[in-house]
């Protein structure tokens, strides 16, 4: 992993110190009367269009002269959109990226860092699986936008049958309700063997981790005592099911197959509920959720938080404009009512109470209160594309020895975030 320069990441905290900390309003300025445009790139599918345009009207009337330009962007390949427009002197204002990206795009340059405005902006309170992975040797880079992470989606009608009371509150507890419902003709639960996400969890849960950074090397970490305890935990759970051994949730689309077939609980986002009813209706209203167990009860467990953040471009047009637009949208009020439009995290924990009303998202709140990321490497992403956690999942699964399938999996990590690859 390349070194950083102190003195690069000194430079923008010092630029920091310009941008004026309205809540979303601009300060007074000389050109304030002077018609501006705020460059803002969103991503699809994150605010709905008329989520986006009331934003943007309550933006401009709090500060007349500037108008909002929202360019909607895809998933796909925008790592590489982004990194050049960093560069560039023509970035826009403001940016929506993944949580995991921001380690890569602060590597690359030209992300504005924030540290010095996170009191401001309410970071005593943000959603850890946000706020971590957009910190970078301790300066804050990325300011959390919004959150989503897995629950346990279950079968009320196949939890009754099997005379289960209630959705269990241990891991322990967990395993014994899922082996009872683990009955001829019905799995007590659908957990392919590659899910890493689910397994992410399990090894938090445990003191571990996927990989640590010490003195700016990687080291794969999936063969300490606790990452090993983690996939057996993986190992036993899964057992009470017939997920594929060698594919993911994508293959076959777990979702789909769930609404087919007699399956009590399948790991997955909240709003994969309203698929699943729409393949099956006879499912509707038979469906519950709950949050993946912790160790101990009233904690729950684990959970890979995934989600977006906002960045600033060290080299925006506007910096006072996006700093303003992104304390408005990350601010309480719009927080709000994203989490209750699009049924997702709000970034601050101290908002859960918003999605009482909403059994899935409620439950998701709840687990976002032990959200993580993966680790912060610039090279994470580059992993992925060839993961090596998956393939050592199902070795183990298959019957390998699993500290030897976690020494194997360890090096590649290691080769991988430390460049090697």
């Amino acid at each position: 992993m390349p070194v950083r320069h102190p003195l690069r990441s000194l430079a923008p905290v010092l630029s920091a110190a310009l941008l004026l900390g309205g809540c979303g309003v601009l300060g007074d300025s000389g050109d304030q009367n002077q018609d501006r445009t705020l460059d803002v790139w969103l991503m699809r599918g994150s605010l709905s269009e008329e989520l986006t345009d009331a934003a943007v009207r309550d933006f401009e009337r709090r500060n007349p002269g500037v108008e909002v330009e929202v360019t909607v962007q895809d998933w796909p390949g925008i790592d590489r959109k982004v990194t050049a427009a960093l560069g560039s002197g023509d970035a826009p204002d403001v940016i929506e990226v993944g949580n995991t990206q921001v380690a890569q795009y602060v590597e690359a340059g030209g992300v504005s860092n924030l540290t010095i405005k996170v009191f401001d902006l309410g970071g005593d309170h943000w959603v850890p699986g946000l706020e971590e992975p957009g910190k970078i040797d301790g300066y804050q880079y990325g300011v959390p936008f919004y959150a989503a992470n897995r629950v346990v989606i279950y079968r009320k009608d196949l939890f009754e049958h099997a005379g289960v009371a209630g959705p269990p509150t241990t891991r322990e507890e967990w395993i014994e309700v899922t082996s009872r419902l683990n009955q001829p003709g019905r799995q007590g639960i659908y957990l392919p063997g590659q899910n890493w996400y689910v397994l992410a969890g399990f090894i938090w849960d445990e003191g571990g981790d996927l990989a640590v950074e010490r003195s700016g090397r990687w080291a794969g970490a999936l063969d300490t005592p606790e990452a090993l305890r983690g996939m057996e935990f993986y190992k036993e759970l899964q057992s009470y099911g017939r997920g594929p051994v060698d594919s993911d949730e994508s293959r076959p689309e777990q979702r789909e197959f769930f609404a087919g077939n007699e399956i009590a609980q399948i790991i997955d986002v909240p709003g994969a509920a309203e698929l699943i009813v729409g393949e099956n209706p006879e499912l509707a209203g038979k469906l519950g959720f709950f949050p993946i167990p912790g160790r101990e009860a009233g904690e729950p467990g684990a959970v890979f938080t995934g989600g977006s953040v906002l960045i600033i471009p060290e080299r925006a047009a506007e910096p006072d404009a996006a700093y303003s637009f992104v304390k408005l949208l990350t601010g309480e009020k719009w927080q709000r009512k994203l989490a209750q439009t699009m049924s997702v995290v709000p970034n601050s924990t101290e908002l859960a109470d918003v999605l009482e009303d909403d059994p899935g998202a409620a439950a998701m709140a709840k687990g976002a209160r032990n959200g993580r990321a993966t680790p912060n490497s610039p090279r994470w992403g580059r992993l992925e594309a060839d993961n090596p956690v998956k393939a050592y999942q199902t070795r183990v699964l298959r019957g390998t020895d699993p500290k030897e399938a976690a020494r194997e999996a360890s090096r590649r990590i290691t080769a991988t975030l430390n460049g090697r690859d």
